[in-house]
């Protein structure tokens, strides 16, 4: 390389030498960074922007990889861990060998980082060594992975430029969610770490595919080896992104997965300025607004805590809160225009999508965007957008059998919701990727359909 003077001063240029390693495929940039080593090192930050773990037991206990963490984790601005509820995150009671009774498990989290061995052996991991003992024999290397929270501050500690976190625990079968999983000590182990490593670039938390009962583990209000300090970490956080699995809408649904979502969104209150929620499967009760629901206000001897139930859930207000997208709802017209009015100062963009209206209109539930802007010149710029579907004409076949694939298409697609405020900037961008397609994207489209098309 230092022989060719020209080629040196492109690439001791910053900006084009970002460039070209930009078109560098991420598959190809390995095998760049074995060119030389100057070529390792400017690749780097590129390779290992974005890092992704599927967790297994030996994922933060290998000495080799851990090492190798703590030469690229600076580079880190954005972690997605995985951990999918499988048969083998599935928690069977303990019992005792002697008497085959089962025994009470009460879970303190062991956050002792020496790294000397004599002092980890002094005291005991789960509590006492009865327990300790019970739980090597009777529970696989994956719990012991899982509960292993020095091993997790370690590598959250060696991403001290961690922007954004993303996690992802995906299928969860409904009969398991009063039941604690691998999963749910792998949640705590993982708040813990980012608690306790200084983590100052952390702004943006993402829980996509996540069983209702994890903002239990991910609540720092709520236990686990809390500290005073743990809420003024997540303080900082302001995008929050959640996709959880339904809580499907019933005259009375379980309350108790509700009011724990609803406890961790107040832990935000203060600093969220993007949310976006989804529910994922079935519609879902708002929760912007699960302070008004009747079902949540009543006692009920079903619910976990009988005796607590009759305390009222304080209103839900984010203070900066400047983008919003709610996804999947069962809500009123009256819990909108209310969350449109508490956050008339600073709130930007909403956008409901999805949204079925339990009772009201959409009128009604945005006469607040007249209140304040003073008329209703804001209906004007109402588009409706929708995918619209593009006909051509089939070759050699029957009337009667397009006219049934015709019906079968618009029974199977979903009604368009109510346009949202912020979808309504976007038609004109919707109308252009529909219908501006390349020739070769649109041969492309002809050639894998079913039909034969003039």
């Amino acid at each position: 390389m230092a022989s060719s003077s020209t080629f040196l001063r492109f690439w001791l240029t910053e900006r084009p030498r970002d460039t070209l390693l930009s078109f560098v495929s991420k598959e190809d940039l390995p095998a760049f960074r074995l060119a030389c080593h100057d070529f390792s090192v400017r690749a780097a930050p590129l390779l290992f922007k974005e890092i992704n773990i599927d967790f297994c037991a030996s994922t933060f206990t290998k000495p080799a990889r851990m090492a190798a963490l703590d030469r690229i984790g600076h580079h880190t601005s954005t972690l997605t861990f995985t951990m999918a509820h499988t048969p083998e995150t599935f928690l069977p009671p303990l019992l005792d060998p002697t008497t085959g009774e089962e025994v009470t498990f009460i879970y303190e989290p062991y956050t002792q980082t020496s790294r000397d061995s004599a002092s980890r052996l002094s005291n005991p991991t789960y509590g006492s060594w009865e327990m300790t003992d019970l739980l090597v024999k009777q529970y696989s290397p994956l719990f012991h992975a899982a509960a292993n929270v020095p091993s997790f501050i370690r590598a959250f500690s060696s991403l001290r430029n961690l922007k954004r976190l993303n996690i992802s625990c995906p299928g969860q079968e409904a009969t398991q969610r009063y039941r604690r999983s691998i999963v749910d000590y792998v949640l705590i182990s993982i708040r813990i770490a980012v608690e306790r490593s200084h983590l100052a670039s952390l702004d943006t938390l993402s829980l996509v595919s996540i069983h209702p009962g994890a903002t239990l583990y991910l609540n720092p209000v709520m236990g686990f080896g809390a500290l005073p300090n743990s809420v003024k970490r997540w303080k900082r956080i302001e995008n929050l992104t959640i996709c959880m699995d339904s809580i499907p809408f019933t005259p009375y649904p379980p309350s108790d997965h509700l009011k724990l979502l609803h406890s961790y969104l107040q832990l935000f209150a203060s600093s969220v300025t993007d949310f976006v929620f989804r529910w994922q499967g079935v519609k879902g009760l708002s929760p912007l607004s699960l302070d008004k629901e009747v079902c949540l206000q009543k006692s009920s001897p079903d619910m976990a805590c009988p005796r607590r139930c009759h305390l009222a859930l304080l209103p839900l207000k984010f203070e900066k809160l400047r983008n919003m997208e709610v996804e999947n709802l069962v809500v009123d017209a009256s819990q909108i225009s209310s969350f449109i009015t508490a956050h008339r100062h600073t709130i930007r963009d909403f956008n409901f999508e999805d949204t079925h209206l339990r009772s009201g209109d959409w009128d009604q539930a945005l006469t607040p965007l007249t209140r304040i802007s003073g008329s209703e010149k804001w209906k004007e710029k109402a588009e409706e957008v929708m995918d619209v579907p593009l006909l051509l004409d089939p070759v050699g076949l029957e009337e009667k059998r397009v006219n049934e694939a015709l019906v079968d298409y618009f029974n199977c697609k979903p009604r368009p919701s109510r346009p949202s405020i912020g979808a309504w900037q976007k038609a004109g961008s919707r109308s252009r990727e529909l219908f501006g397609g390349t020739p070769e994207h649109f041969r492309r489209f002809l050639r894998t359909s079913v039909f034969s098309w003039r």
